[in-house]
């Protein structure tokens, strides 16, 4: 992790970018809200501490409520997100497990893997957002189906980006 510092710092950066000035500022319907900035969190590699993982968390959240003026929504949501990636990297491992230096990524585990693991933590994510945000159950079916419309269009974001990401690390 150390050796590719670097990296991960330029591509939190692109991802906070076009966070903040792209995906912050569209409307779509009021229901739903892409997250892409999740996507750092999720493809980090798959050995990361989890006193690293969730601290990686808080301030990734931190810097979108601060961007957002959420006041600890998407901090709270994205530790909750760094708490259940390590179990659910287990519940998804191979039947070898991980080795060195893996990167829960579709070039790694295959597209199918890559999907149902993306699916599972942004549908977490956003409930758990959804219903921060709200702090009631008055209306649990409107907030449920915001959660499930968002996790839709945040999965067809992550995808598109890793279809992107992987196009470029070929041609290099």
């Amino acid at each position: 992790m150390i050796n590719n510092l670097g990296k991960y710092l330029i591509n939190f950066l692109v991802i906070v970018f076009i966070q903040v000035l792209i995906l912050n500022n569209l409307n779509l319907g009021g229901y739903i809200n892409p997250w892409l900035y999740l996507l750092f969190i999720l493809i980090l590699p798959v050995e990361i501490p989890d006193w690293m993982l969730l601290l990686i968390g808080f301030l990734t959240g931190l810097l979108m409520d601060m961007f957002l003026n959420t006041i600890g929504m998407h901090a709270s949501a994205t530790v909750f997100l760094a708490f259940i990636r390590p179990f659910l990297l287990r519940f998804f491992a191979p039947r070898d497990g991980y080795e060195p230096g893996s990167l829960p990524i579709p070039s790694h585990f295959g597209v199918g893997w890559f999907l149902k693991y993306v699916s599972l933590t942004v549908v977490a994510h956003h409930i758990f957002l959804f219903y921060v945000e709200v702090f009631n159950f008055d209306t649990p079916l409107l907030t449920l189906w915001k959660a499930i419309v968002s996790s839709v269009f945040t999965i067809a974001f992550i995808m598109v980006a890793q279809m992107f990401g992987a196009m470029k690390s070929s041609r290099s």
